[in-house]
């Protein structure tokens, strides 16, 4: 291949161009475009009735964080809440991050093994209650 073609039919056309005295130059631009979303669910542990969403985890990993991130970017008025076996655990084997520090970052609120007292105890919040009608459905 010449002039650094990835095929002989690229090649070709370049030739053929060439040929007819069109000016054309391979690969000379470039452009960017959005690859569509793939739609996925999340299901929550549990949906306390004042509309607070109780995820529980023991492991928090790369995936679990990512999901949420994008949880919240897509649906920023739900309010999720963690329970973790442990909130000081780090996030990584070579991260100082914890659990606690990355909810803090993003702001979730978090726990250590039980659901808060004050969290069940909170009352219901019409912008919440809203949130969930809007996007929680009941599974089949």
């Amino acid at each position: 291949m010449i002039e650094g073609y990835r095929s002989g039919l690229e090649e070709k056309v370049a030739a053929q161009l060439e040929a007819l005295e069109v000016p054309a130059h391979y690969e000379q631009y470039k452009l960017n475009y959005e690859v569509p979303a793939r739609v996925a669910t999340y299901t929550p542990d549990f949906v306390l009735p004042n509309g607070i969403i109780i995820e529980t985890k023991g492991r928090f990993v790369t995936e679990d964080r990512k999901k949420h991130k994008l949880i919240k970017q897509c649906h920023p008025n739900l309010d999720i809440r963690f329970v973790f076996s442990n909130p000081n655990t780090k996030i990584g084997k070579k991260s100082k991050t914890t659990y606690a520090m990355w909810c803090d970052q993003l702001g979730f609120h978090f726990a250590k093994l039980f659901i808060p007292h004050e969290w069940v105890n909170e009352p219901p919040c019409p912008k919440r209650i809203a949130a969930n009608k809007a996007v929680l459905h009941p599974k089949k």
